[in-house]
């Protein structure tokens, strides 16, 4: 009975020695574990507080500073010739619009040129059918018919020269002055007799100007120096 209970005794303490050891053991597991975690808690906590490093503090890479660079001189060169571009189109819309304008108001200026042609050579017929009845209604040959015709043909020629200058024909006179090729056309040539050389003596036929161009020159006689 005794041996038995050596025995049973010896084996509880056999356990309990076990017991305490697996406990021991679990208790260290247990405590490696905590210290392991605190450890990463810590870190983790310092690397919140830190911070992610901030990617606008890291140095540039020297190359991408030049082709940055190398693109903003491209893009100024570019600007520079897209406005030199943009100034000339416009200078030559303007030109363009002003040729045209300039276009349109001589198509309306001129634009009864060919009409105002036949219109003088009616004028000229008007003027010597008068200078024609002039001559016959003389003092010496009093014709109250005459007379009356002559003056209704000087009156006509009046209002018809008023309406040309109206519309911008003018008629020339240009006796006494320097020979313009632009708007007489020599047909003779007489001496020059208390003239200056050069000059216009006389007018066969009258030249007219529409808005101060000329649609027909003047047949005139130029002076020139008498030859003995």
């Amino acid at each position: 009975m005794i041996c038995a209970r050596n025995v049973l005794f010896q084996s509880k303490r056999t356990e309990q020695k076990h017991s305490d050891v697996w406990c021991i053991i679990g208790i260290g597991a247990v405590w490696e574990s905590l210290c392991v975690f605190s450890t990463a808690a810590q870190q983790r906590s310092t690397g919140d507080e830190c911070g992610p490093e901030d990617p606008r503090d890291e140095p540039k890479h020297p190359l991408s500073d030049c082709a940055l660079e190398h693109k903003a001189i491209k893009l100024e060169e570019q600007v520079r010739d897209l406005t030199e571009r943009y100034r000339k189109a416009l200078a030559d819309s303007e030109n363009v619009r002003r040729r045209t304008q300039k276009f349109v108001e001589d198509a309306k200026l001129f634009g009864i040129q060919s009409f105002c042609r036949d219109l003088v050579e009616v004028a000229d017929i008007l003027e010597k059918t008068a200078e024609s009845a002039a001559e016959e209604a003389e003092p010496t040959n009093p014709n109250p018919t005459l007379q009356k015709i002559y003056e209704g043909l000087s009156l006509l020629e009046a209002k018809l020269q008023s309406v040309f200058a109206k519309h911008g024909l003018q008629k020339m006179s240009p006796v006494g002055d320097k020979y313009d090729p632009y708007d007489h056309e020599i047909v003779c040539h007489v001496p020059a007799e208390g003239m200056q050389p050069g000059t216009i003596a006389l007018v066969t036929q009258d030249g007219y100007k529409l808005h101060g161009r000329t649609i027909r020159h003047a047949l005139v006689g130029v002076a020139v120096e008498s030859q003995e």
